[in-house]
C-alpha cells in the first residue's frame, strides 16, 4: 500500500484525506439515521395515551423532546395543544424544519466529496502528465521520470473514481432515507393535530417501514 502511495505522488494525499472524511461520515450517518432512533415505533400512540389519561406536563414534554427527532416534533405540537389548529401546525412546522436540517447534517459534505473526488483525481492526472512531458529532453527520455509520471496520472484517476462512487451511492441513500423520515414525521404530526382538535377519533399507527 505504501508503495502505491509513493508511486501515486504527492497529489494522492489530498485523496487519502478525502477518503478518510468520507468513511467517517458514512459510518456516523449509518449509526445516526436509524429508524428506531429517528421515528420510534408507537411513539405517537404512547403520547396520545398519556395525553388522554393525565394530560401532559412540562416535564413530560421535555423528556419527549429529547427522546428523538419525532419526539421533538410532537412535543412542539403538544406545547401548543390549547392554541388554534393553525398555531399548533406552525409550531410543528418550525420544529420540523430544524429537525430536518439536523438529519441532513454532513450530507452536503458527503455530496461534495462525491463531486470533488474525480476532480482531485484529474488534478493528480494533470500533475502526472506534466511529469511525463518533463521527462522529454533533447538527449532523450528519462525512463524513471516517465514511469513515475504515468503512475501519478493513473493512480490518482483511479483513486478519485474509487472514492466518488461509494460517496455518491451513500449520499443518495442517506438523502432518500432522510426524505422518508421527514414525510413520516409530517404524517404523524398531522394525525396528532387532528386528534387533539377532535377531528380524528380513531388512531391507527403507520405500518412499520422495512
Amino acid at each position: 500500500m505504501f508503495a502505491i502511495i509513493q508511486a501515486a505522488g504527492w497529489p494522492i494525499w489530498f485523496l487519502l484525506l478525502t477518503s478518510v472524511i468520507a468513511v467517517a461520515l458514512i459510518i456516523e450517518r449509518s449509526i445516526t439515521l436509524r429508524e428506531a432512533k429517528i421515528v420510534p415505533p408507537r411513539l405517537l400512540e404512547q403520547v396520545m395515551a398519556v395525553y388522554q389519561r393525565q394530560g401532559v406536563s412540562d416535564d413530560v414534554l421535555g423528556k419527549l423532546a429529547k427522546d428523538s427527532p419525532l419526539g421533538a416534533v410532537l412535543a412542539a405540537g403538544m406545547r401548543n395543544q390549547k392554541s388554534s389548529r393553525y398555531v399548533m401546525k406552525e409550531a410543528i412546522d418550525e420544529t420540523g424544519r430544524g429537525v430536518a436540517r439536523e438529519l441532513e447534517r454532513f450530507l452536503t459534505t458527503l455530496g461534495t466529496i462525491a463531486v470533488a473526488s474525480p476532480l482531485l483525481g484529474l488534478f493528480g492526472t494533470v500533475i502526472g502528465m506534466i511529469e511525463i512531458f518533463g521527462s522529454q529532453s533533447p538527449t532523450g527520455t528519462n525512463p524513471q521520470q516517465l514511469a513515475h509520471g504515468i503512475s501519478v496520472a493513473l493512480y490518482n484517476t483511479a483513486f478519485g473514481i474509487a472514492i466518488a462512487i461509494p460517496s455518491l451511492i451513500f449520499y443518495r441513500h442517506f438523502k432518500n432515507k432522510v426524505d422518508g423520515f421527514v414525510v413520516e414525521m409530517e404524517q404523524l404530526a398531522s394525525k396528532l393535530v387532528d386528534i387533539v382538535h377532535g377531528e380524528r377519533l380513531d388512531f391507527q399507527p403507520p405500518p412499520h417501514r422495512g
